[in-house]
């Protein structure tokens, strides 16, 4: 690894995980039981594109420097409302390979604790249980894992990853499209018509849709949401309203079935199932990027619409 000029200043102390409502993966952590260790403090929620492209690395070191001293902490402090729900957290740590220590912060209390803002947010603290190193957003591998090594006391060439998945790296060069929240606290550019839709615009069609606090919702079948983007990839928070529940959706590049550009979470022909309240992949190119519309309907109802995100 090439070294970096990294200052290492003591930023303050580990703040207390004692607001969790819960723990997987581990009994209960306290700062002074940590005492002794490195410690990367991982915030997170599951639905969260920003951290999932950032766990490719998170399972790397703790998988490599275990054996060094190193504990990751995960916290996991939810966005939307379902992330409160301790049975879709154990699913998705399970699906995601999460198998570090993870402080279920329904409340929000040790993220107030850590004077936190972002997901994700990685602090390390030396053995002493004093933070030295902070980041927030994605990217800074290579000054994230030499402040590890360093606290650690060791050296090595940097971890590689082959993510695959939500964990490829987006396609900053050509990503022109934001997160984009579809409810009525936080949305922004709707459009009535799909037929009056510019880069980045989105509008809903079909009979019952309600726009609720956080989602816009589907009472009836038919129902369609469109958002003309200009991204490799297009995802997609929502999930059916009621647990158990099964909505089929069909996806629409331009009018036409996606074919090689489906995302893994539809077929070439566009087909896709909501079964889990999570984030989903529809769209990902595989030729020039350039600006589409994706347009996504809803076959039955009961159908919640979080959030869009691009990659």
């Amino acid at each position: 690894m090439s070294k970096l000029a990294l200052d290492l200043p003591v930023e303050g102390r580990v703040a207390s995980f004692d607001g969790a409502t819960g723990w997987l993966n581990s009994e209960a952590l306290t700062a002074e039981s940590l005492r002794g260790k490195v410690v990367l403090v991982d915030f997170w929620t599951y639905t969260c594109i920003n951290w999932l492209r950032t766990l490719a690395y998170v399972r790397a070191w703790a998988d490599r420097y275990e054996d060094e001293g190193l504990v990751v902490v995960g916290v996991h402090t939810p966005e939307f409302p379902f992330e409160r729900d301790e049975e879709n957290i154990r699913r998705a740590v399970a699906e995601m390979g999460v198998r570090w220590p993870v402080a279920i912060d329904t409340d929000y209390e040790v993220w107030r604790a850590f004077s936190n803002s972002y997901w994700p947010a990685a602090y390390i603290a030396d053995a002493e249980g004093q933070i030295r190193y902070h980041h927030f957003g994605e990217g800074a591998y290579d000054e994230l894992e030499q402040a590890i090594q360093a606290l650690l006391g060791v050296e090595a060439d940097p971890v590689t990853v082959a993510p695959t998945g939500f964990e490829v790296q987006a396609d900053w060069d050509n990503l022109r499209s934001p997160e984009t929240y579809l409810g009525s606290e936080q949305g922004r550019n709707f459009v009535r018509s799909p037929d009056e839709l510019s880069l980045n615009d989105w509008s809903l069609s079909g009979d019952g849709w309600t726009t609720e606090r956080r989602a816009s919702v589907l009472g009836e079948s038919g129902g369609r949401l469109s958002f003309r983007f200009h991204a490799r990839d297009v995802h997609l928070v929502m999930g059916p309203a009621e647990r158990g529940a099964a909505v089929p959706f069909q996806v629409r590049l331009d009018g036409k079935p996606p074919a090689v550009d489906h995302g893994f979470d539809v077929d070439e022909n566009g087909d896709g199932t909501l079964s889990d309240q999570r984030l989903h992949q529809l769209i990902r190119r595989q030729g020039p990027i350039d600006d589409r519309t994706i347009e996504i309907t809803f076959l039955e109802p009961g159908a919640e619409v979080y959030c869009f995100t691009f990659g």
